[in-house]
């Protein structure tokens, strides 16, 4: 796992972004799988200006999402496809045929959970996976003690996950869902490249127990140690609690610019 410390939000956003571009330069068509949150939105801002200046085309890319609530409808504005459309695809300039969603509507939940996982196989696996990281660990809606191995099903939200998210819901909790679709933390392991961004204070001790602690079903976040190409890069506040920040500034620091993240 490569860990990179960078000053703020804004250029860990340039960074991803600029990794994001790379890809797409090299395959036009690359699966991107995108996450919602407020963390994030620096890696789209960046990526949607290099679209805008003419530096990546972004014509034949695809977007892949994370997750989804269950019961809310599609064109709920806090549905996540209702987010990314506005957040992703509409500033990139994709279009809704080129975007993989679960079906959070569907009467079927656990027949659209394995839709969506057969889905992404037959579109040739997630070629970059942007994630971000809750308080307790959970990547997705993979909540603390999830499977290591699990595909995309239904989940039931934590109480401390439904807080969170009330702010996106006029701080009203009881308008958050109970329940969503998620990729299984299995199903992300398969992407070809994880890219975990984690800013603020709050994500410390997320951060470390993630990269410095055991692998541990507690801390989901913990399962990117097994990838073979896992990059977290976090902000100067979320890395107040790593032991090894030292280490890894230095080893950054060494790496040629070719090598990208």
């Amino acid at each position: 796992m490569e860990v990179v410390i960078v000053p703020d939000a804004k250029a860990g956003g340039a960074l991803i972004a600029g990794a994001m571009a790379d890809l797409l330069r090299r395959t036009p068509d690359a699966l991107l799988g995108v996450a919602t949150g407020s963390t994030p939105l620096p890696v789209y801002e960046a990526l949607t200006a290099q679209v805008r200046s003419g530096a990546v085309d972004t014509s034949r890319a695809r977007i892949a999402q994370l997750d989804e609530y269950v019961g809310l409808p599609a064109d709920h504005p806090e549905s996540y496809r209702s987010v990314l459309r506005r957040e992703v695809l509409e500033p990139l300039g994709i279009g809704t045929d080129a975007f993989m969603s679960p079906d959070g509507t569907s009467e079927d939940v656990l027949a659209s959970c394995e839709a969506y996982d057969r889905g992404l196989a037959e579109a040739g696996g997630v070629d970059l996976q942007l994630l971000g990281i809750g308080t307790d660990g959970h990547i997705g809606f993979n909540e603390p003690c999830s499977s290591l191995v699990s595909r995309t099903r239904i989940k039931t939200l934590t109480e401390q996950t439904r807080v969170d998210n009330a702010r996106f819901f006029g701080d009203d909790i009881d308008q958050v869902p109970h329940h969503v679709i998620t990729q299984g933390i299995g199903t992300i392991l398969e992407a070809r490249h994880l890219v975990l961004l984690a800013t603020g204070e709050g994500k410390a001790d997320a951060v470390a127990a993630t990269v410095e602690g055991p692998l541990a079903a507690v801390c989901p976040a913990s399962a990117l140690q097994l990838h073979p190409h896992a990059t977290v890069v976090v902000d100067e506040a979320a890395a107040t609690k790593l032991k090894l920040a030292d280490y890894f500034r230095r080893t950054y620091a060494g790496k040629p610019d070719w090598q990208g993240i």
